[in-house]
C-alpha cells in the first residue's frame, strides 16, 4: 500500500520584488515527504531554503503551485486556520530558540496547548521536557538555560501538539558541534518515536548524512532534474 505523503509541493514558486528587480526565491519545486521520512536540504545562503520551509508551513503562500498538508492545499486555507495548523500538526524549531524569556521551559512547551485550551497542557509539556532530558529544567527561564537546553526545549515545543511534520531551520546552526550533536539526537529520537515527518535545512553535511534524503537547492531548484536527485540514501519507510 502506498503511504500518502505528509507533505507535498508541487510545482512551487515564490517571487519577492526588492526594489525594480524580481527575485524567484523558489522556482518550481516538487517535494513529497512521508511519515517517519528526513530529509535535509542544503545549499548556500541564499539559494532559498528558509523561504522553502516557511511555504511549507503556510507562513508565506506560493506565488504559483501549491502546498499540501495531508493532502489538503494550505492556500485554501484562512490565515486563522494556517496558524492552528502551526500549532497542532506542523511544529517549527529555529536556529535562535524563539523562546518567550518570561515564560518557564515548561511553560514555553506547553504554550501551544494553552491556545487550543487543553486542560492537560501542563502534564503533557513535562511529558515532552522528559523525552528530550529536561525534565529538571521545567521550571527554569530561558536565561538559566544552556543554548543546546534551549533548543531541546524548543523541540519539545514542536512536538508537544502531536505534529506529524516537524521543519527546522539550521536547528544547531547557533551551537558549538558537541552541543549540536545532544539536540539533534534528541530530535532524531522525537521523531522517529512519534512518527513524524522531519525536513531540515542546515549548512552540516554531518547533519545531512543523517537525513533519509539530502537535496541540494541552488537557486530556488533542486540539483537534477527530479525531486531529491541528490539522494544519497534509500531509507525510506516502505510504500
Amino acid at each position: 500500500m502506498q503511504v500518502r505523503p505528509v507533505l507535498e509541493l508541487v510545482g512551487v514558486v515564490k517571487r519577492y520584488r526588492v526594489g525594480t528587480d524580481e527575485i524567484v526565491a523558489v522556482d518550481h519545486v516538487d517535494l513529497a515527504v512521508v511519515p517517519g521520512e528526513v530529509v535535509a536540504i542544503v545549499g548556500p545562503s541564499g539559494s532559498g531554503k528558509s523561504t522553502l520551509l516557511h511555504l511549507a508551513a503556510g507562513i508565506d503562500l506560493p506565488d504559483a503551485g501549491e502546498v499540501r498538508f495531508d493532502g489538503k492545499g494550505l492556500a485554501r486555507l484562512s490565515a486563522s486556520a494556517r496558524a492552528r495548523l502551526r500549532r497542532r500538526g506542523i511544529g517549527l524549531v529555529f536556529q535562535f530558540f524563539q523562546l518567550l524569556p518570561g515564560l518557564t521551559a515548561q511553560e514555553n512547551v506547553e504554550l501551544p496547548l494553552v491556545f487550543d485550551g487543553d486542560p492537560a497542557a501542563g502534564l503533557t509539556a513535562q511529558r515532552m521536557l522528559a523525552s528530550v532530558g529536561l525534565a529538571d529544567k521545567a521550571a527554569r527561564l530561558p536565561g538559566e538555560l544552556s543554548g543546546g537546553e534551549m533548543q531541546r526545549v524548543a523541540v519539545a515545543r514542536a512536538l508537544v501538539a502531536g505534529a506529524r511534520l516537524i521543519l527546522a531551520d539550521e536547528p544547531t546552526g547557533n551551537l558549538d558541534s558537541a552541543t549540536g550533536t545532544v539536540v539533534l539526537d534528541a530530535l532524531f529520537a522525537a521523531v522517529r518515536d512519534t512518527g513524524a515527518a522531519l525536513v531540515l535545512v542546515t549548512h552540516d553535511m554531518a547533519m545531512a548524512s543523517r537525513a533519509d534524503r539530502t537535496l541540494a537547492l541552488y537557486d530556488g531548484r533542486f540539483e537534477g532534474t527530479a525531486p531529491g536527485a541528490v539522494d544519497r540514501k534509500d531509507r525510506r519507510p516502505p510504500a
